[in-house]
Protein backbone atom coordinates (compact mmCIF):
# COMPACT_ATOMS: atom_id res chain seq x y z
CA UNK A 1 0.00 0.00 0.00
CA UNK A 2 1.49 3.40 -0.95
CA UNK A 3 2.63 5.68 1.85
CA UNK A 4 0.48 8.50 0.41
CA UNK A 5 -2.66 6.44 0.89
CA UNK A 6 -1.68 5.57 4.46
CA UNK A 7 -1.09 9.25 5.24
CA UNK A 8 -4.46 10.15 3.69
CA UNK A 9 -6.17 7.55 5.88
CA UNK A 10 -4.44 8.99 8.95
CA UNK A 11 -5.58 12.46 7.90
CA UNK A 12 -9.18 11.22 7.64
CA UNK A 13 -8.92 9.55 11.04
CA UNK A 14 -7.60 12.76 12.59
CA UNK A 15 -10.45 14.70 10.94
CA UNK A 16 -12.96 12.33 12.53
CA UNK A 17 -11.28 12.70 15.91
CA UNK A 18 -11.27 16.50 15.54
CA UNK A 19 -15.02 16.38 14.93
CA UNK A 20 -15.52 14.60 18.24
CA UNK A 21 -13.63 17.22 20.23
CA UNK A 22 -15.42 20.10 22.01
CA UNK A 23 -16.63 22.85 19.68
CA UNK A 24 -13.99 25.36 20.78
CA UNK A 25 -11.37 23.18 19.07
CA UNK A 26 -13.21 22.72 15.77
CA UNK A 27 -11.91 25.77 13.91
CA UNK A 28 -8.24 25.44 14.95
CA UNK A 29 -8.41 21.77 14.01
CA UNK A 30 -10.06 22.64 10.69
CA UNK A 31 -7.29 25.07 9.80
CA UNK A 32 -4.65 22.52 10.78
CA UNK A 33 -6.37 19.89 8.65
CA UNK A 34 -6.53 22.28 5.69
CA UNK A 35 -2.86 23.19 6.09
CA UNK A 36 -1.81 19.54 6.13
CA UNK A 37 -4.42 18.32 3.64
CA UNK A 38 -3.38 20.50 0.71
CA UNK A 39 0.21 19.19 0.47
CA UNK A 40 -1.04 15.68 1.23
CA UNK A 41 -3.48 15.95 -1.67
CA UNK A 42 -0.65 16.94 -3.96
CA UNK A 43 1.44 14.01 -2.72
CA UNK A 44 -1.42 11.57 -3.28
CA UNK A 45 -2.05 12.94 -6.76
CA UNK A 46 1.63 12.75 -7.64
CA UNK A 47 2.15 9.21 -6.37
CA UNK A 48 -1.22 7.56 -7.12
CA UNK A 49 -2.62 9.54 -10.05
CA UNK A 50 -5.23 12.19 -10.72
CA UNK A 51 -8.29 9.99 -10.16
CA UNK A 52 -7.18 9.14 -6.64
CA UNK A 53 -6.38 12.80 -6.10
CA UNK A 54 -9.87 13.82 -7.19
CA UNK A 55 -11.47 11.13 -5.02
CA UNK A 56 -9.52 12.21 -1.95
CA UNK A 57 -10.23 15.87 -2.68
CA UNK A 58 -13.96 15.09 -2.73
CA UNK A 59 -13.58 13.22 0.56
CA UNK A 60 -11.71 16.13 2.11
CA UNK A 61 -14.32 18.62 0.94
CA UNK A 62 -17.08 16.51 2.44
CA UNK A 63 -15.25 16.40 5.77
CA UNK A 64 -14.34 20.11 5.79
CA UNK A 65 -17.57 21.49 4.40
CA UNK A 66 -18.06 24.26 7.01
CA UNK A 67 -14.83 26.16 6.26
CA UNK A 68 -15.74 26.06 2.57
CA UNK A 69 -19.28 27.29 3.25
CA UNK A 70 -17.93 30.16 5.39
CA UNK A 71 -15.42 31.05 2.67
CA UNK A 72 -18.18 31.11 0.05
CA UNK A 73 -20.32 33.35 2.28
CA UNK A 74 -17.42 35.73 2.81
CA UNK A 75 -16.62 35.88 -0.89
CA UNK A 76 -20.27 36.41 -1.78
CA UNK A 77 -20.51 39.30 0.71
CA UNK A 78 -17.27 40.81 -0.59
CA UNK A 79 -18.08 40.72 -4.30
CA UNK A 80 -21.81 41.37 -4.13
CA UNK A 81 -22.77 45.00 -4.78
CA UNK A 82 -24.24 46.66 -1.74
CA UNK A 83 -27.99 46.62 -2.20
CA UNK A 84 -28.61 49.15 0.56
CA UNK A 85 -27.07 52.02 -1.44
CA UNK A 86 -29.08 51.55 -4.63
CA UNK A 87 -32.80 52.23 -4.52
CA UNK A 88 -34.99 49.36 -5.70
CA UNK A 89 -37.24 51.57 -7.82
CA UNK A 90 -34.52 52.57 -10.27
Amino acid sequence: MPIAFILACLWALSACLAGMMPTRYHWPAAWALIATGIPLLGFVTLSMGPWWGLALMAAGISVLRWPLIRLAQTLRATFRPDEAQTPHGE
